[in-house]
């Protein structure tokens, strides 16, 4: 199932905050080769532009919806296309900025550490993913594949991601490669105007994979399912909105 970048970019603004508080903690003040790791519709991109300038700026996607959506977004930078469970710079880089994309990298303590190597002196590792496995908007999604004719195709294509390793792990695999490295956490807690909205949230990240396994023809059904799931686990405030919870982690790290 492709990537909606319409549907990505209903909640720019919410999903843009964790990259602006991201970018805010990277300490460089000028760069020569800047990368934007899993661009996505160029939301995250345009806050690097923004700092150093178009020249330096690349972004990354394996996504042609999303590359297509980031070049009409911004036409003076260069975009291209890259798996990064292999991909390394041609050249050592000042930033290698990456949000919300290595949770969906088998292995992404191995490919940050390799990614380090990929760095100049003093240049920047800069992650940030999402935390939120725990939360009510994925653990209703595993209990609706549970239930309901679908389950069968989850016994056999399981789409839940690995949660994320401890944050020590992150300090122990980067620290032998660098002068510092700072983990924490935020949680971020979106007022939605209905639990319809979570819903919709969903669909442009954490439900694809579950419509892809239940396939076109359940997708409309499970997502209903879902929806019944998450209005009885989200209470709404006096003003009938709700509260959405989202945790995330975030990792800099700077190279020795």
């Amino acid at each position: 199932m492709a990537w909606s970048s319409a549907q990505y970019l209903k909640f720019e603004d919410e999903r843009t905050r964790p990259a602006r508080d991201l970018l805010d903690q990277v300490p460089l003040e000028s760069a020569e080769w800047v990368y934007d790791l899993g661009c996505g519709p160029g939301n995250s991109t345009e806050l690097l532009v923004a700092r150093f300038g178009a020249d330096p700026v690349i972004g990354l996607d394996s996504d042609p919806n999303m590359l297509a959506a980031a070049r009409s977004r911004l036409k003076g930078t260069h975009f291209i296309e890259a798996d990064l469970a292999t991909w390394q710079p041609p050249e050592p880089a000042d930033l290698l900025y990456a949000n919300a994309v290595f949770q969906w990298v088998p292995d992404h303590l191995s490919a940050l550490a390799r990614l380090m190597d990929g760095l100049r002196p003093g240049g920047v590792l800069a992650v940030q993913m999402p935390d939120n496995l725990q939360e009510p908007s994925h653990l209703a999604m595993e209990d609706a594949a549970r239930e309901g004719p679908w389950r069968a195709r989850f016994q056999v294509r399981n789409p839940k991601r690995d949660s994320l390793p401890a944050p020590s792990a992150y300090v122990e695999r980067l620290a032998p490669k660098s002068s510092r490295v700072d983990v924490w956490h935020t949680i971020y807690n979106h007022p939605m105007p209905n639990t319809d909205a979570v819903v919709e949230w969903m669909k442009g990240t954490g439900l694809r994979p579950y419509l892809e396994t239940v396939g076109s023809e359940q997708a409309e059904a499970f997502t209903e399912a879902y929806r019944k799931r998450i209005a009885a686990l989200y209470t709404p405030m006096a003003d009938g909105r709700v509260l959405f919870r989202f945790p995330r982690l975030f990792v800099v790290a700077v190279k020795a």
